[in-house]
């Protein structure tokens, strides 16, 4: 199993494979001072095979203003829980594109509610990653 990690600099939009990893589902929104922990939780519970860490860059290919962040965590993340990989995954347009996913399913109001947004955005992150992988 796999999560994928859409990190934030307030909330964390977190996604979970199926036991096969290849389908990618939201799971939670955690808020961003307790990320740390509940990966750590997550993984003592459920024996994770990597997290998958979407990597914020600029239309052009550029760094932005939380690229830094999300490198400064990818590093706090090996530290914590040795052994376990952690794969960048790009994330260009992915809040963008849960935004339009959940507004197409009818569910105008929630595609402003930010906690949705983040976890389907971390499900997009991820399953563009097991995409990537099976082709």
């Amino acid at each position: 199993m796999l999560i994928g990690v859409d990190f934030g600099l307030k909330r964390t939009g977190v996604a979970v494979t199926d036991s096969s990893m290849i389908i990618a589902s939201p799971l939670e929104m955690i808020p961003s001072d307790q990320i740390m922990e509940w990966i750590k939780a997550f993984h003592a519970k459920h024996s994770l095979q990597g997290i998958v860490l979407g990597f914020p860059l600029s239309v052009n290919g550029d760094y932005t203003h939380i690229t830094e962040n999300v490198l400064l965590f990818k590093s706090a993340l090996e530290k914590e829980i040795i052994g376990l990989p952690v794969y960048l995954q790009d994330e260009r347009h992915s809040s963008q594109r849960a935004s339009e996913a959940i507004h197409h399913l009818g569910k105008k109001k929630h595609g402003k509610n930010k906690g949705i947004v983040d976890k389907v955005s971390a499900a997009i992150i991820l399953q563009d990653y097991l995409n990537e992988r099976s082709t």
